[in-house]
């Protein structure tokens, strides 16, 4: 009787919790383990929610792709690291990054750059490129476009 309480329970816990915001299935199985509920009832409670809809890896990694790109301004490669941490299945993630402009990638990535520039203090052209260069790819961008990009600047 107290299991299938404590069951009943986390699965409203986790309805209320999707139903707020994007989850996968790997957050939610974290969330599950920390509510000390069964291995069993865990995948019990997450197929239910996964055909209720409160969970869809494919909403789940366009968002994120979304809230990443515009809000902590990361690049392609490390959105995906994150997506494959959180176990989203490659094709999700190849999909998901379509959805990225590659116009508003570029021009994403110059802003960046040109914004950290301000604040980089260099010996010279060479020492300047080698910071915004590892700060570029600390943003998770792809070093050919960093290359490109750094080869522009001329001071």
């Amino acid at each position: 009787m107290a299991e299938d309480t404590l069951f009943q329970t986390s699965l409203n816990k986790a309805m209320a919790l999707c139903s707020q915001r994007e989850y996968c299935v790997s957050d939610i199985r974290v969330k599950l383990q920390s509510w000390a509920v069964s291995e069993d009832d865990a995948e019990r409670i997450i197929k239910m929610l996964i055909k209720e809809n409160f969970i869809n890896e494919t909403r789940y990694s366009e968002a994120f792709v979304k809230d990443k790109f515009n809000h902590n301004k990361w690049g392609r490669i490390k959105i995906a690291a994150h997506l494959k941490l959180k176990s989203i299945p490659a094709d999700l993630i190849r999909q998901a990054m379509g959805s990225i402009d590659e116009e508003t990638y570029l021009r994403r990535l110059r802003e960046i750059v040109s914004e950290h520039r301000k604040y980089v203090k260099a010996r010279n052209q060479f020492d300047l490129k080698g910071k915004l260069f590892r700060y570029g790819m600390s943003k998770g961008f792809e070093s050919s476009l960093l290359y490109n990009i750094l080869n522009d600047i001329n001071e």
